[in-house]
C-alpha cells in the first residue's frame, strides 16, 4: 500500500448523549423518525421524494423495485462459494486487509467494527471492538457473508458498491429493519479500466452515530489503495501496446488493441479511419494513460469483449470472432479477437477487422423482458428526482457519470454508465447519436450543419441547446428522423 493514511477518529472516546436519542437509540432522534416514517410509506409501496437523502432513496428504489430484498431480513446470507475473484486483486485485498487491521485498532475504544469486502459484497475480514464484533455476528456481519445491496439491502458496504464516493447509512436508512440500530459508512475501490467495483471498506457502529470525519478518512484511505490499481492499469497497457506493435506488421487491414474494459489503447491508421477518429488521437501512438483511451461506438462490442475474456481466461491461446455493424444501418464486419496474457491473466485483446478465425460468437438469447421502470431516477443537490422519460431531452456521459438534460434543469442520473441508461431509455424513443450522447428523438427541434459538414441536433430552440452527431451515426439518424 502506498501513500499516507491519516489517523482515524470515528467518534469521541466517551460516548455523549448527542450520539443517541432520548431513548438511547439511533431511531429516536427527530431526523431518524422522519426517515423511519418515509421508510414505512416506501416499503408499503408508496413513492417518496423528500425527507430522505437522494443516494439512500435511490438505493431503496433498487432494493424494492429491482432486487426485491425482503425488508424483514435480519441475517445476511452466506456468500456464494463460486464468487469469482477479479483479475490480480490479491495485492488490493492485502493492502485493504492491512488498512482494515490498522483502523480496527483505532476504533476499538469507540465500539466500532471495520470490514473489508470484495467487489461482490462478500466480507473478507473484520476488525475492531470484540463486543461490537460479537453483536455484528448476530446479523452475520462476518467473513464469508454477503452484504451486497442485492442480498442485504441498503447498507454501507453494499450501497458503496453501487455508487462512487463515500456513503453513510444511519439507523432507519437501512432497508432491512433489523439493521436500524446500526450506523455505517463505506466506500468502494474501483477498477480504473472497467469502472467496476473491486472491493469496499466499511466502518459500523452499534446504536451510536459516526463522526462526520469518517467519509473524508475513507476517501483518503481508498486513494492510497487506488494508486496500486492505477499502476496496474498502466503496466497492463504497456504489455498490450508491446504486443500490438509486435503483431501489427502481420495485418494490412484495420488492427487495434483494447484493454480489459474494451477501451482502445492502440490502433493502426486503417483502424483509426474505420473508427472515425483523427490521426492526432493518442491511440495512434498508444494510450498508456487510462484517460486517453477510447470506447468504440460499435453496437454489441461490450458483450463480445466480456465473452472473449471469459473464453480466453480458460485457454489463453484462444481466438474467436464476431460480426458486428461498425455503425447504425451498416453491414456487419467480422472482428477476430486474440488475448494478450500476462501471468496467466487476460489483460487485453488484439482485434483484427475483416478476419474470421477461431470460435464464432453466438449472441445470447435475450432474457424475457421484465416490467419497464416506472420512472427514471435522478439526483440533484439533496433531492432525488423522479423523471418521466418524456421529460428528458438528452443524456450526456462524463465517464461513468450520466447527466440528464430536462425541463427541470441538468440532473445527474442515479444509474451509472451511458450504456445502462441507454438500456432504460431505448424503449421510449431514445437513440445513441455519439459515444457521449443519447437523445430523445421526439424532442429534436432542429438540425444544423457545421462549417465542416458536421451535424448538430438542436434540442431546445429557445436556448439553442446543441448535441453533436458522430459521422457514423448520421445516416441512421437521418433515416429515423425522415430527413
Amino acid at each position: 500500500m502506498t501513500g499516507t493514511v491519516p489517523p482515524l477518529a470515528i467518534a469521541p472516546s466517551r460516548r455523549s448523549g448527542r450520539d443517541r436519542g432520548p431513548g438511547g437509540s439511533l431511531v429516536t432522534t427527530s431526523s431518524a423518525r422522519e426517515v423511519a416514517r418515509a421508510w414505512e410509506s416506501f416499503a408499503a409501496g408508496e413513492d417518496v421524494e423528500t425527507g430522505v437523502r437522494p443516494e439512500i432513496l435511490a438505493s431503496w428504489y433498487r432494493c424494492r423495485d429491482r432486487y426485491d430484498v425482503d425488508r424483514t431480513l435480519d441475517v445476511a446470507p452466506g456468500a456464494r462459494s463460486e464468487a469469482a475473484e477479479r483479475i490480480d486483486n490479491g495485492v488490493i485485498f492485502t493492502a485493504l486487509g492491512g488498512l482494515g487491521a490498522l483502523a480496527g485498532k483505532e476504533v476499538e475504544r469507540d465500539g466500532a467494527v471495520v470490514t473489508v469486502t470484495d467487489g461482490d459484497g462478500r466480507v473478507l475480514g473484520s476488525w475492531g471492538d470484540p463486543t461490537a464484533q460479537r453483536r455484528a455476528e448476530l446479523h452475520n456481519l462476518a467473513p464469508w457473508s454477503s452484504w451486497s445491496e442485492q442480498c442485504t439491502g441498503t447498507n454501507g458496504m453494499g450501497t458503496s458498491l453501487e455508487m462512487s464516493g463515500p456513503v453513510t447509512v444511519t439507523g432507519p436508512e437501512h432497508w432491512c429493519e433489523a439493521f436500524h440500530q446500526w450506523a455505517c459508512a463505506g466506500i468502494s475501490i474501483r477498477d480504473v479500466v472497467t469502472g467496476s467495483p473491486v472491493a469496499s471498506i466499511n466502518i459500523s457502529r452499534w446504536n451510536a452515530s459516526l463522526s462526520e470525519l469518517v467519509p473524508a478518512w475513507l476517501t483518503t484511505a481508498v486513494a492510497c489503495v487506488e494508486q496500486e490499481i492505477y499502476r496496474r492499469a498502466v503496466y497492463e497497457a504497456d504489455k498490450v501496446i508491446f504486443e500490438f506493435n509486435r503483431k501489427s506488421a502481420q495485418f494490412s487491414g484495420p488492427f487495434m488493441a483494447i484493454d480489459r474494459g474494451g477501451n482502445v489503447v492502440a490502433a493502426n491508421e486503417a483502424a483509426v479511419s474505420l473508427l472515425g477518429l483523427t490521426g492526432e488521437t493518442p491511440i495512434a501512438a498508444g494510450a498508456i494513460e487510462p484517460a486517453q483511451r477510447w470506447m468504440p461506438e460499435i453496437s454489441g462490442l461490450s458483450g463480445v469483449v466480456r465473452w472473449a475474456k471469459d473464453r480466453a481466461q480458460a485457454a489463453t491461446d484462444w481466438s474467436g470472432y464476431a460480426c458486428l455493424p461498425m455503425g447504425p444501418g451498416e453491414d456487419a464486419t467480422s472482428l477476430t479477437m486474440r488475448p494478450v496474457v500476462d501471468a496467466n491473466h487476460v489483460v487485453g485483446m488484439l482485434c483484427a477487422f475483416g478476419v474470421q478465425e477461431g470460435e464464432p460468437y453466438e449472441s445470447p438469447s435475450e432474457a424475457a423482458a421484465g416490467p419497464l421502470p416506472r420512472r427514471v431516477i435522478g439526483m440533484r443537490n439533496d433531492r432525488l428526482v423522479l423523471l418521466a422519460p418524456s421529460e428528458i431531452r438528452y443524456a450526456e456521459a462524463d465517464r461513468n457519470i450520466v447527466w440528464l438534460s430536462t425541463e427541470r434543469g441538468r440532473i445527474q442520473a442515479a444509474t451509472r454508465g451511458l450504456e445502462n441508461v441507454e438500456r432504460l431509455l431505448t424503449p421510449y424513443g431514445f437513440s445513441r447519436v455519439h459515444r457521449r450522447f443519447l437523445v430523445n428523438l421526439r424532442r429534436v427541434a432542429e438540425l444544423e450543419r457545421g462549417i465542416k459538414g458536421e451535424l448538430f441536433l438542436i434540442m431546445d430552440s429557445r436556448s439553442h441547446e446543441f448535441v453533436p452527431v458522430s459521422r457514423r451515426h448520421a445516416p441512421e439518424l437521418r433515416r429515423m428522423l425522415g430527413v
